[in-house]
């Protein structure tokens, strides 16, 4: 290994570290953001699959998962923007909510196949198989696509007057 390769992979690793961190913290607080959302979105679907006599939207998991949803991404959105992606969010902020809609959206049609599948194609129509399908498996297919396209469409805006984030042992040539 010449001299000159050993700074710079230590750069790199320095580097590396800084991004996984960066990472990280973003993903933890996209995970915040996330719990604070699906505690509202399952809740609001148990209440108006099954609570009250008659429950308001009782044999109809859909229209109850498309409501809670609805509710849930407005307080996503505000969540996201406030403080995970805080210093890329948009200056426009209807267009990124319109963008933001449009990505939770193809999430919610992937939790919703999950839910159809289970309800309607594989007979499981019991309250445990219903949550199982759209606030578990749903759940989960639909959140790794929503981070990766938040990320790639919704939060990119490039904020020139907010400062570089520092990372130890890099420097700029």
């Amino acid at each position: 290994m010449s001299t000159t390769s050993a700074p710079r992979s230590l750069a790199l690793r320095t580097w590396l570290r800084g991004a996984g961190l960066a990472l990280f913290r973003q993903l933890a607080k996209f995970g915040v953001v996330g719990l604070t959302a699906y505690v509202i979105d399952v809740s609001l679907f148990n209440v108006l699959q099954y609570a009250g006599d008659p429950p308001l939207m009782a044999d109809q998991p859909l229209l109850a998962k498309v409501t809670s949803a609805a509710i849930a991404t407005v307080a996503s959105w505000l969540g996201n923007r406030y403080w995970t992606f805080r210093q890329s969010r948009r200056p426009r902020p209807w267009r990124e909510l319109a963008l933001f809609v449009c990505m939770c959206t193809i999430g919610l049609g992937l939790s919703l196949l999950c839910l159809a599948i289970s309800h309607y194609v594989l007979g499981f129509d019991s309250a445990v198989a219903d949550n199982i399908a759209a606030n578990v498996v749903g759940l989960a297919v639909g959140t790794t696509f929503r981070f990766w396209a938040y990320r790639q469409f919704v939060f990119t805006h490039v904020n020139l007057l907010a400062p570089e984030p520092v990372v130890a042992g890099t420097s700029e040539r």
